[in-house]
């Protein structure tokens, strides 16, 4: 496009391209949080969902009707503001619609259908290209969101649904889930569920205590009165959620990144051949997305969180061993980038889940402190800022890293960024863990 269209010279072409990536990530960057306050302060979820795929068509529109790079500049500032509503609206209406309970499981399943969609609608992109040009891409991108839109109208919230049911029992939701007060009680710790008898038994005073920690002392804060959430961000657990999500973004973005560079110069593949690889690393996240989440809902955060992170550890040490060859070599790479997306899928549900978590509790502590709906659109807004983050950065990192010191030490390196998540998971994911209670 910048090349044909704009008729921007070649050596313009890679740094405009970046410039362009980098318009969408930060607009997501920038746009996330304030996003999450507006949205917890308005009564309808449905309505700045809505918006948010307007402000996607018209800024596809702008991007395949614009001649010049100012009006694609903005076309890919328009998208990222687009996505910023959509990742943070989306993940509340998720937690109205299945509540707590079921949250694992079905962040997972939507990792899984997220990473599927990053990785693969370039290869699909390419392929549609050469076949139908820009007008088959666009064309394809416009079929796509009207089928979106017409789903987004099918919408219906759960509470507005629980109008027409006026014998049903209250929906369920963050500020009303005695499910959740249970299981956060529990600090993630692994924990199945307590028991009926643990229930009874629990005392009015032990409950106090173990939400004593995450009570805001009135007027302490002045900094945070207006956006008490941010206080929350003093709770280590919260913020070792989001380095999760930072990590969890970074692997995502390496990959994206090197796979196809690393395949052209092993195995002379074009960009549709290494867009191929991407399904032995998409197949088996997309498959135990629902499997990760189930087991964070039933073992707890932490003991996924470390597993996922610990698997990951030698997994990508693994990548080292891939040399230039035939189909045996091709076959190998294959196998390591399957087991990669075993621990993508492993770790796709832990940050959003633990977060909400923990903000729970802040909410319960602090009756009133967060408004009506709770603070958890801005915290799915700030999840958003720093997972886009991620993506912003996983790029420079590991092509920078990969140029320095080779593709195999680059993943070398990467593997120990999750050695040290995985340590500082279970230190902190979940509350502390029994062992180093001991201490």
């Amino acid at each position: 496009m910048l090349r044909d269209r704009i008729a921007l010279p070649p050596n313009q072409i890679q740094s405009h391209v970046s410039s362009l990536l980098a318009a969408y990530a930060g607009a997501q960057v920038l746009f996330s949080f304030p996003v999450g306050i507006i949205a917890d302060r308005l009564s309808a979820r449905r309505t700045p969902f809505l918006l948010g795929l307007l402000a996607l068509l018209a800024a596809t529109l702008m991007l395949g009707l614009g001649q010049s790079v100012a009006v694609l500049a903005f076309a890919r500032l328009s998208q990222g503001l687009s996505a910023a509503v959509v990742w943070t609206v989306g993940f509340i209406l998720v937690l109205d619609t299945v509540g707590p309970e079921n949250l694992g499981k079905t962040i997972g399943s939507i990792f899984g259908f997220i990473s599927t969609g990053g990785l693969m609608a370039p290869v699909l992109g390419g392929v549609v290209y050469e076949k139908a040009g820009y007008g088959g891409v666009f064309g394809m991108s416009f079929a796509i969101l009207a089928v979106d839109f017409l789903l987004r109208l099918l919408l219906i919230e759960k509470k507005v649904a629980a109008q027409w049911q006026p014998s049903a029992s209250s929906p369920s939701s963050p500020s009303s889930s005695v499910e959740w007060d249970n299981e956060c009680q529990h600090q993630g710790e692994g924990t199945v569920g307590p028991s009926e008898d643990a229930r009874e038994d629990d005392s009015l005073l032990g409950r106090e205590e173990d939400l004593s920690s995450f009570k805001i002392p009135e007027g302490r804060y002045r900094w945070a009165e207006g956006v008490p959430i941010l206080y929350c961000f003093q709770n280590p657990r919260l913020l070792i959620a989001q380095l999760v999500a930072l990590i969890q973004a970074v692997l995502f973005a390496a990959f994206d990144a090197t796979v196809p560079t690393e395949a052209q110069e092993l195995f002379g593949f074009n960009s549709l051949n290494a867009g191929l690889l991407f399904i032995a690393l998409v197949l088996p996240y997309l498959l135990l997305g629902p499997v990760a989440g189930w087991a964070v809902d039933r073992f707890g955060t932490k003991t996924v969180s470390v597993v996922g992170f610990g698997y990951l550890v030698p997994v990508l040490v693994l990548l080292r061993w891939v040399r230039p060859g035939g189909t045996t070599q091709i076959t190998l790479y294959c196998v390591f980038l399957a087991l990669c997306g075993v621990g993508l899928g492993i770790i796709g549900p832990i940050s959003i889940v633990e977060s909400s978590q923990v903000v729970r509790l802040y909410e319960r502590a602090n009756p009133g402190l967060f408004g009506a709906n709770g603070p958890y659109a801005q915290l799915y807004g700030i999840g958003s800022m720093v997972f886009s983050l991620g993506l912003t950065i996983g790029p420079l990192i590991s092509g920078g890293l990969k140029d320095w010191i080779g593709y195999g030490n680059m993943n070398s390196v990467v593997a120990a960024f999750c050695a040290v998540t995985a340590f500082l998971s279970y230190v902190f994911i979940g509350g502390k863990s029994k062992a180093l209670k001991k201490i």
